[in-house]
Protein backbone atom coordinates (compact mmCIF):
# COMPACT_ATOMS: atom_id res chain seq x y z
CA UNK A 1 0.00 0.00 0.00
CA UNK A 2 1.16 3.50 -0.52
CA UNK A 3 1.74 6.30 1.98
CA UNK A 4 -1.46 8.90 1.31
CA UNK A 5 -1.31 12.76 2.75
CA UNK A 6 -4.18 14.88 1.91
CA UNK A 7 -5.56 12.07 -0.41
CA UNK A 8 -2.16 12.03 -2.87
CA UNK A 9 -0.64 9.18 -3.50
CA UNK A 10 3.02 9.81 -2.73
CA UNK A 11 5.63 7.20 -2.08
CA UNK A 12 4.46 3.32 -3.00
CA UNK A 13 5.27 0.47 -0.47
CA UNK A 14 7.90 -1.48 -2.19
CA UNK A 15 7.11 -4.99 -3.47
CA UNK A 16 7.90 -7.78 -0.76
CA UNK A 17 9.08 -5.36 1.79
CA UNK A 18 10.80 -8.08 3.91
CA UNK A 19 12.99 -8.68 0.53
CA UNK A 20 13.04 -5.33 -0.55
CA UNK A 21 16.88 -4.10 -1.37
CA UNK A 22 17.77 -6.80 1.00
CA UNK A 23 20.67 -8.66 -0.98
CA UNK A 24 23.78 -6.18 -0.98
CA UNK A 25 25.82 -5.92 -4.34
CA UNK A 26 29.34 -5.28 -4.25
CA UNK A 27 31.39 -1.99 -4.64
CA UNK A 28 33.87 -3.80 -6.77
CA UNK A 29 35.47 -2.38 -9.62
CA UNK A 30 35.16 -6.17 -10.97
CA UNK A 31 32.50 -6.98 -12.99
CA UNK A 32 32.36 -10.41 -12.49
CA UNK A 33 32.13 -9.63 -8.85
CA UNK A 34 29.32 -7.22 -8.97
CA UNK A 35 27.17 -9.49 -11.50
CA UNK A 36 27.18 -12.35 -8.66
CA UNK A 37 25.35 -10.27 -6.62
CA UNK A 38 22.57 -10.09 -9.43
CA UNK A 39 22.88 -14.18 -10.12
CA UNK A 40 19.62 -15.46 -8.22
CA UNK A 41 15.97 -13.81 -9.20
CA UNK A 42 16.22 -15.47 -13.05
CA UNK A 43 16.68 -19.14 -11.77
CA UNK A 44 13.88 -18.68 -9.18
CA UNK A 45 12.28 -17.39 -12.29
CA UNK A 46 13.55 -20.71 -14.47
CA UNK A 47 11.37 -23.07 -12.44
CA UNK A 48 8.35 -22.30 -13.72
CA UNK A 49 9.66 -23.53 -17.01
CA UNK A 50 10.39 -26.56 -15.83
CA UNK A 51 7.53 -27.57 -13.90
CA UNK A 52 5.68 -30.83 -13.87
CA UNK A 53 3.38 -29.44 -16.01
CA UNK A 54 5.69 -29.00 -18.65
CA UNK A 55 7.50 -32.33 -18.39
CA UNK A 56 3.89 -33.82 -19.55
CA UNK A 57 3.77 -31.89 -22.81
CA UNK A 58 8.14 -32.92 -23.44
CA UNK A 59 7.55 -36.37 -22.93
CA UNK A 60 4.00 -36.80 -24.95
CA UNK A 61 5.88 -34.27 -27.74
CA UNK A 62 9.18 -36.64 -27.40
CA UNK A 63 7.09 -39.73 -27.72
CA UNK A 64 5.00 -39.47 -30.64
CA UNK A 65 6.93 -37.33 -32.75
CA UNK A 66 10.16 -37.91 -31.89
CA UNK A 67 12.89 -35.06 -32.06
CA UNK A 68 10.20 -32.98 -34.12
CA UNK A 69 9.23 -30.71 -31.63
CA UNK A 70 12.37 -29.45 -30.27
CA UNK A 71 12.31 -26.40 -32.03
CA UNK A 72 9.03 -25.10 -30.60
CA UNK A 73 10.75 -25.67 -27.27
CA UNK A 74 13.79 -23.20 -28.27
CA UNK A 75 11.87 -20.45 -29.94
CA UNK A 76 9.37 -20.92 -26.40
CA UNK A 77 12.53 -20.01 -24.71
CA UNK A 78 13.66 -17.38 -26.89
CA UNK A 79 10.02 -15.58 -26.24
CA UNK A 80 10.36 -16.37 -22.55
CA UNK A 81 14.01 -14.55 -22.39
CA UNK A 82 11.87 -11.36 -24.16
CA UNK A 83 8.93 -11.29 -21.86
CA UNK A 84 10.90 -11.76 -18.75
CA UNK A 85 13.26 -9.15 -19.80
CA UNK A 86 10.45 -7.01 -20.20
CA UNK A 87 9.31 -7.99 -16.31
CA UNK A 88 12.80 -6.88 -14.61
CA UNK A 89 13.47 -3.91 -16.52
CA UNK A 90 9.42 -2.95 -15.77
CA UNK A 91 10.56 -3.89 -12.05
CA UNK A 92 13.59 -1.65 -11.82
CA UNK A 93 12.61 1.16 -14.13
CA UNK A 94 9.41 1.72 -12.32
CA UNK A 95 10.31 0.14 -8.95
CA UNK A 96 6.72 -1.30 -9.24
CA UNK A 97 5.76 -4.70 -10.07
CA UNK A 98 3.43 -5.83 -12.16
CA UNK A 99 0.47 -6.49 -9.43
CA UNK A 100 1.07 -2.48 -8.35
CA UNK A 101 0.86 -1.23 -11.40
CA UNK A 102 -2.00 -3.38 -12.85
CA UNK A 103 -3.76 -2.08 -9.80
CA UNK A 104 -3.07 1.63 -10.08
CA UNK A 105 -3.58 1.90 -13.82
CA UNK A 106 -7.44 0.16 -14.38
CA UNK A 107 -10.59 0.28 -12.29
CA UNK A 108 -12.38 -1.77 -9.99
CA UNK A 109 -13.37 -4.10 -12.52
CA UNK A 110 -10.14 -4.28 -14.38
CA UNK A 111 -8.05 -4.83 -11.06
CA UNK A 112 -10.41 -7.54 -9.85
CA UNK A 113 -10.29 -9.46 -13.47
CA UNK A 114 -6.82 -9.33 -13.63
CA UNK A 115 -6.37 -10.12 -9.79
CA UNK A 116 -8.56 -13.30 -10.32
CA UNK A 117 -7.11 -14.11 -13.06
CA UNK A 118 -3.76 -14.17 -11.57
CA UNK A 119 -5.16 -16.34 -9.08
CA UNK A 120 -6.27 -18.68 -10.96
CA UNK A 121 -3.15 -19.15 -12.86
CA UNK A 122 -1.31 -19.68 -9.45
CA UNK A 123 -3.83 -22.43 -8.27
CA UNK A 124 -2.99 -23.97 -11.85
CA UNK A 125 0.27 -24.08 -11.43
CA UNK A 126 0.17 -25.27 -8.00
CA UNK A 127 -2.13 -27.99 -8.97
CA UNK A 128 0.64 -29.17 -11.27
CA UNK A 129 2.98 -29.51 -8.56
CA UNK A 130 0.94 -31.15 -5.96
CA UNK A 131 0.57 -33.71 -8.74
CA UNK A 132 4.25 -33.78 -9.46
CA UNK A 133 5.39 -34.27 -6.03
CA UNK A 134 2.83 -36.72 -5.41
CA UNK A 135 3.88 -39.02 -8.50
CA UNK A 136 7.30 -38.85 -7.59
CA UNK A 137 6.40 -39.52 -3.66
CA UNK A 138 4.45 -42.67 -5.00
CA UNK A 139 6.92 -43.63 -7.56
CA UNK A 140 10.32 -43.81 -5.20
CA UNK A 141 8.39 -44.38 -2.02
CA UNK A 142 5.38 -46.38 -3.24
CA UNK A 143 3.15 -43.54 -1.21
CA UNK A 144 -0.48 -43.94 -2.51
CA UNK A 145 -1.48 -41.23 -5.07
CA UNK A 146 -4.16 -40.17 -2.01
CA UNK A 147 -1.70 -39.32 0.58
CA UNK A 148 1.13 -38.27 -1.71
CA UNK A 149 -1.45 -35.15 -2.36
CA UNK A 150 -2.07 -34.78 1.27
CA UNK A 151 1.78 -34.89 2.24
CA UNK A 152 2.76 -31.88 -0.37
CA UNK A 153 0.67 -29.66 1.84
CA UNK A 154 3.81 -29.98 4.60
CA UNK A 155 5.79 -27.80 2.25
CA UNK A 156 4.28 -25.10 3.52
CA UNK A 157 6.92 -25.75 7.07
CA UNK A 158 9.97 -26.23 4.86
CA UNK A 159 9.39 -22.49 2.85
CA UNK A 160 8.42 -20.91 6.10
CA UNK A 161 12.50 -22.19 7.08
CA UNK A 162 13.45 -21.13 3.78
CA UNK A 163 12.16 -17.51 4.05
CA UNK A 164 13.46 -17.18 8.01
CA UNK A 165 17.06 -17.73 6.60
CA UNK A 166 16.74 -14.69 3.99
CA UNK A 167 16.16 -14.29 0.69
CA UNK A 168 19.74 -15.24 -0.71
CA UNK A 169 19.13 -18.54 1.29
CA UNK A 170 16.10 -19.48 -0.91
CA UNK A 171 17.77 -18.47 -3.67
CA UNK A 172 20.54 -20.63 -3.11
CA UNK A 173 18.37 -23.88 -2.52
CA UNK A 174 16.30 -23.16 -5.73
CA UNK A 175 20.14 -23.36 -7.66
CA UNK A 176 21.01 -26.21 -6.49
CA UNK A 177 17.86 -28.06 -7.29
CA UNK A 178 17.89 -26.90 -10.50
CA UNK A 179 20.92 -28.27 -10.81
CA UNK A 180 20.28 -31.21 -9.08
CA UNK A 181 17.52 -31.64 -12.19
CA UNK A 182 20.12 -30.73 -14.66
CA UNK A 183 22.32 -33.02 -13.22
CA UNK A 184 20.01 -36.16 -13.56
CA UNK A 185 18.83 -35.41 -17.05
CA UNK A 186 22.12 -35.35 -18.59
CA UNK A 187 22.88 -38.74 -17.46
CA UNK A 188 19.67 -39.69 -18.70
CA UNK A 189 20.49 -38.51 -21.93
CA UNK A 190 23.76 -40.22 -22.08
CA UNK A 191 21.86 -42.92 -21.03
CA UNK A 192 19.60 -43.16 -23.91
CA UNK A 193 21.69 -42.97 -26.27
CA UNK A 194 20.01 -39.62 -28.80
CA UNK A 195 21.12 -39.01 -32.51
CA UNK A 196 22.42 -36.08 -31.57
CA UNK A 197 22.89 -34.76 -34.99
CA UNK A 198 18.93 -35.02 -35.62
CA UNK A 199 18.03 -33.86 -32.32
CA UNK A 200 20.49 -30.53 -33.01
CA UNK A 201 18.80 -30.14 -36.19
CA UNK A 202 15.95 -30.01 -34.97
CA UNK A 203 16.34 -27.48 -32.54
CA UNK A 204 17.23 -25.17 -34.59
CA UNK A 205 15.21 -25.68 -37.86
CA UNK A 206 11.19 -25.75 -37.65
CA UNK A 207 9.71 -28.77 -39.28
CA UNK A 208 7.33 -27.49 -41.58
CA UNK A 209 5.31 -30.49 -39.70
CA UNK A 210 4.64 -28.07 -36.85
CA UNK A 211 2.22 -26.30 -39.27
CA UNK A 212 0.34 -28.91 -41.29
CA UNK A 213 0.04 -31.88 -39.07
CA UNK A 214 -2.57 -31.34 -36.97
CA UNK A 215 -1.32 -33.42 -33.99
CA UNK A 216 1.82 -32.26 -34.23
CA UNK A 217 0.29 -28.57 -34.00
CA UNK A 218 -1.80 -29.86 -31.03
CA UNK A 219 0.76 -30.67 -28.63
CA UNK A 220 3.01 -27.60 -29.91
CA UNK A 221 0.80 -25.05 -28.82
CA UNK A 222 0.55 -27.22 -25.81
CA UNK A 223 4.00 -26.62 -25.28
CA UNK A 224 4.02 -23.04 -26.07
CA UNK A 225 0.65 -22.62 -23.48
CA UNK A 226 2.68 -24.74 -20.61
CA UNK A 227 6.09 -22.38 -21.04
CA UNK A 228 5.51 -18.76 -20.72
CA UNK A 229 4.15 -18.67 -17.02
CA UNK A 230 1.86 -15.72 -16.45
CA UNK A 231 2.78 -15.66 -12.49
CA UNK A 232 6.16 -15.31 -13.34
CA UNK A 233 6.09 -11.94 -15.09
CA UNK A 234 4.28 -11.03 -11.94
CA UNK A 235 7.33 -12.44 -9.39
CA UNK A 236 10.19 -11.11 -11.37
CA UNK A 237 9.24 -7.88 -11.64
CA UNK A 238 8.92 -7.66 -7.75
CA UNK A 239 11.99 -10.07 -6.42
CA UNK A 240 14.85 -8.14 -9.34
CA UNK A 241 14.13 -5.30 -6.64
CA UNK A 242 15.10 -7.11 -3.45
CA UNK A 243 19.10 -6.31 -4.97
CA UNK A 244 20.48 -2.77 -2.97
CA UNK A 245 21.77 -1.31 -6.06
CA UNK A 246 21.38 2.55 -6.24
CA UNK A 247 17.76 3.74 -7.37
CA UNK A 248 19.59 6.18 -9.54
CA UNK A 249 19.38 5.98 -13.89
CA UNK A 250 22.52 5.07 -13.78
CA UNK A 251 21.89 2.49 -11.16
CA UNK A 252 18.89 1.27 -12.42
CA UNK A 253 20.59 0.70 -16.14
CA UNK A 254 23.21 -1.29 -14.42
CA UNK A 255 21.10 -2.95 -12.59
CA UNK A 256 18.16 -4.16 -15.79
CA UNK A 257 21.43 -5.09 -17.62
CA UNK A 258 22.98 -8.01 -15.02
CA UNK A 259 19.53 -9.29 -14.04
CA UNK A 260 18.80 -9.54 -17.84
CA UNK A 261 22.35 -11.91 -17.98
CA UNK A 262 20.43 -13.46 -14.87
CA UNK A 263 17.35 -14.20 -16.34
CA UNK A 264 19.01 -15.58 -19.82
CA UNK A 265 21.23 -17.87 -18.22
CA UNK A 266 18.92 -19.19 -15.98
CA UNK A 267 15.90 -19.84 -19.04
CA UNK A 268 18.87 -21.22 -21.02
CA UNK A 269 19.45 -23.99 -18.37
CA UNK A 270 15.67 -24.26 -18.45
CA UNK A 271 15.83 -24.91 -22.42
CA UNK A 272 18.19 -27.40 -21.69
CA UNK A 273 16.16 -29.20 -19.18
CA UNK A 274 12.95 -29.40 -21.34
CA UNK A 275 14.76 -30.39 -24.52
CA UNK A 276 16.69 -33.33 -22.83
CA UNK A 277 13.00 -34.64 -21.25
CA UNK A 278 11.76 -34.42 -24.95
CA UNK A 279 14.88 -36.06 -26.27
CA UNK A 280 15.17 -38.42 -23.38
CA UNK A 281 11.68 -39.40 -24.27
CA UNK A 282 12.28 -39.59 -28.12
CA UNK A 283 15.44 -41.47 -28.13
CA UNK A 284 13.74 -44.05 -25.42
CA UNK A 285 10.07 -44.35 -26.39
CA UNK A 286 9.73 -43.20 -30.01
CA UNK A 287 12.33 -45.31 -30.95
CA UNK A 288 11.16 -48.35 -29.65
CA UNK A 289 7.42 -48.02 -30.94
CA UNK A 290 6.29 -46.46 -27.77
CA UNK A 291 4.45 -43.26 -29.61
CA UNK A 292 1.37 -43.26 -27.01
CA UNK A 293 3.37 -42.61 -23.51
CA UNK A 294 2.07 -39.41 -22.74
CA UNK A 295 1.36 -39.94 -18.43
CA UNK A 296 4.55 -39.41 -16.43
CA UNK A 297 4.07 -42.61 -14.53
CA UNK A 298 4.12 -44.60 -18.01
CA UNK A 299 7.10 -42.75 -18.74
CA UNK A 300 8.77 -44.04 -14.97
CA UNK A 301 8.03 -47.22 -15.68
CA UNK A 302 9.17 -47.68 -19.48
CA UNK A 303 12.51 -45.81 -18.79
CA UNK A 304 15.03 -48.59 -17.05
CA UNK A 305 14.12 -51.47 -19.14
CA UNK A 306 14.38 -49.41 -22.43
CA UNK A 307 17.48 -47.58 -21.36
CA UNK A 308 19.18 -51.00 -19.94
CA UNK A 309 19.98 -49.37 -16.44
CA UNK A 310 17.99 -50.12 -13.31
CA UNK A 311 18.57 -46.69 -11.90
CA UNK A 312 17.10 -45.07 -14.70
CA UNK A 313 14.13 -44.84 -13.54
CA UNK A 314 15.27 -43.25 -10.29
CA UNK A 315 17.01 -40.65 -11.58
CA UNK A 316 13.58 -39.49 -13.19
CA UNK A 317 11.57 -39.47 -10.06
CA UNK A 318 14.34 -37.96 -8.40
CA UNK A 319 14.69 -34.99 -10.55
CA UNK A 320 10.54 -34.76 -11.16
CA UNK A 321 10.62 -34.47 -7.14
CA UNK A 322 12.45 -32.04 -6.86
CA UNK A 323 10.79 -29.87 -9.80
CA UNK A 324 7.83 -30.20 -7.90
CA UNK A 325 9.27 -28.51 -4.79
CA UNK A 326 11.09 -26.08 -6.64
CA UNK A 327 7.89 -24.60 -8.01
CA UNK A 328 6.33 -24.80 -4.62
CA UNK A 329 8.93 -22.39 -3.35
CA UNK A 330 8.07 -19.75 -6.25
CA UNK A 331 4.16 -20.10 -6.30
CA UNK A 332 4.50 -18.94 -2.58
CA UNK A 333 6.24 -15.92 -3.59
CA UNK A 334 4.24 -14.83 -6.57
CA UNK A 335 0.80 -15.54 -4.56
CA UNK A 336 2.63 -13.19 -2.25
CA UNK A 337 3.10 -10.46 -4.78
CA UNK A 338 -0.04 -10.96 -6.47
CA UNK A 339 -1.88 -10.24 -3.29
CA UNK A 340 0.04 -7.40 -2.19
CA UNK A 341 -0.14 -5.81 -5.60
CA UNK A 342 -3.43 -6.55 -6.50
CA UNK A 343 -5.32 -6.31 -2.90
CA UNK A 344 -3.23 -4.39 -0.61
CA UNK A 345 -3.76 -7.02 1.47
CA UNK A 346 -0.54 -8.57 3.53
CA UNK A 347 -1.39 -12.19 4.75
CA UNK A 348 1.03 -14.01 6.96
CA UNK A 349 2.90 -16.18 4.07
CA UNK A 350 1.67 -19.41 6.22
CA UNK A 351 -1.92 -18.57 5.68
CA UNK A 352 -1.27 -17.72 2.08
CA UNK A 353 0.42 -20.99 1.31
CA UNK A 354 -2.62 -22.89 2.75
CA UNK A 355 -4.86 -20.76 0.93
CA UNK A 356 -3.37 -21.75 -2.05
CA UNK A 357 -2.65 -25.24 -1.55
CA UNK A 358 -6.16 -25.95 -0.84
CA UNK A 359 -7.56 -24.45 -3.78
CA UNK A 360 -5.09 -26.93 -5.38
CA UNK A 361 -5.85 -29.77 -3.25
CA UNK A 362 -9.51 -30.45 -3.23
CA UNK A 363 -9.90 -30.77 -7.00
CA UNK A 364 -6.64 -33.21 -7.22
CA UNK A 365 -8.00 -35.52 -4.16
CA UNK A 366 -11.29 -35.53 -5.56
CA UNK A 367 -9.82 -36.81 -8.86
CA UNK A 368 -7.44 -39.54 -7.57
CA UNK A 369 -10.04 -40.38 -5.33
CA UNK A 370 -12.08 -41.58 -8.07
CA UNK A 371 -10.20 -42.23 -11.46
CA UNK A 372 -6.78 -42.97 -9.43
CA UNK A 373 -3.25 -42.14 -11.45
CA UNK A 374 -5.17 -42.08 -15.29
CA UNK A 375 -7.14 -39.24 -13.64
CA UNK A 376 -3.85 -37.22 -12.73
CA UNK A 377 -2.53 -36.74 -16.74
CA UNK A 378 -5.59 -35.70 -17.68
CA UNK A 379 -5.87 -33.34 -14.26
CA UNK A 380 -2.42 -32.14 -15.25
CA UNK A 381 -3.40 -31.33 -18.98
CA UNK A 382 -6.30 -29.04 -17.90
CA UNK A 383 -4.08 -27.00 -15.58
CA UNK A 384 -2.24 -26.29 -18.36
CA UNK A 385 -5.31 -25.12 -20.51
CA UNK A 386 -6.19 -22.85 -17.50
CA UNK A 387 -2.90 -21.16 -18.36
CA UNK A 388 -3.43 -20.67 -21.90
CA UNK A 389 -6.73 -19.63 -21.42
CA UNK A 390 -5.44 -16.56 -18.86
CA UNK A 391 -2.00 -15.91 -20.36
CA UNK A 392 -2.61 -12.84 -22.13
CA UNK A 393 -3.80 -10.95 -18.75
CA UNK A 394 -0.65 -10.85 -17.97
CA UNK A 395 1.45 -10.50 -20.98
CA UNK A 396 -0.73 -7.44 -22.64
CA UNK A 397 -0.24 -5.44 -19.48
CA UNK A 398 2.99 -6.23 -19.34
CA UNK A 399 3.67 -4.66 -23.14
CA UNK A 400 1.18 -1.92 -22.78
CA UNK A 401 3.49 -0.84 -19.28
CA UNK A 402 7.14 -1.26 -21.01
CA UNK A 403 6.24 0.40 -23.92
CA UNK A 404 4.41 3.24 -22.04
CA UNK A 405 7.23 6.29 -21.62
CA UNK A 406 4.67 7.40 -19.05
CA UNK A 407 5.46 4.42 -16.62
CA UNK A 408 9.17 3.81 -18.12
CA UNK A 409 10.47 7.21 -18.57
CA UNK A 410 14.25 6.91 -20.32
CA UNK A 411 14.02 2.99 -19.91
CA UNK A 412 10.72 2.52 -22.57
CA UNK A 413 11.05 0.09 -25.34
CA UNK A 414 12.83 0.86 -28.26
CA UNK A 415 10.94 0.74 -31.49
CA UNK A 416 12.06 -2.06 -31.97
CA UNK A 417 11.27 -4.13 -28.85
CA UNK A 418 7.81 -2.37 -28.88
CA UNK A 419 6.95 -3.97 -32.66
CA UNK A 420 8.97 -7.91 -30.75
CA UNK A 421 6.91 -7.43 -27.83
CA UNK A 422 3.38 -6.88 -29.81
CA UNK A 423 4.11 -9.72 -31.97
CA UNK A 424 5.10 -12.36 -29.76
CA UNK A 425 1.58 -11.00 -27.64
CA UNK A 426 -0.06 -11.56 -30.64
CA UNK A 427 1.45 -15.02 -30.99
CA UNK A 428 0.93 -16.39 -27.88
CA UNK A 429 -2.74 -14.80 -27.19
CA UNK A 430 -3.26 -16.29 -31.02
CA UNK A 431 -1.65 -19.83 -30.49
CA UNK A 432 -3.34 -20.44 -27.11
CA UNK A 433 -6.78 -19.37 -28.63
CA UNK A 434 -6.09 -21.71 -30.94
CA UNK A 435 -5.26 -24.10 -28.50
CA UNK A 436 -8.34 -23.98 -26.68
CA UNK A 437 -10.62 -23.80 -29.96
CA UNK A 438 -8.47 -27.85 -30.77
CA UNK A 439 -9.31 -28.35 -27.42
CA UNK A 440 -12.87 -28.13 -27.66
CA UNK A 441 -13.24 -30.44 -30.35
Amino acid sequence: MATEISGKLLVPEPSLPEVHASVRISGSTLYWRRLLGFIGPGFLISVGYMDPGNWATDIAGGSQFGYTLLSVIMISNLMAILLQSLSLKLGVATERDLAQLCRESTGPVGGTTLWLMAEVAIAACDMAEVIGSAIALNLLFHIPLLWGVLITGLDVLLILLLQRWGFRTVEAIVIVLIGTILGLFIVQTILSRPQYGTAIASLLIPSSKILTDRRVLFIAIGMLGATVMPHNLYLHSSIVQSRRYKRTPEGKREAIKMANIDSALALTLALFVNAAILVVAAAVFHRSGHFEVAAIEDAYKLLSPLVGATFASTLFAVALLASGQNSSITGTLAGQVVMEGFVHMKVAPWLRRLITRAIAIVPTIAVVAIYGEHGTEKLLLLSQVILSLQLSFAVIPLVVFTNSRKHMGEFVNAAWQKGLAWAVAVVIAGLNGWFLVLMAK
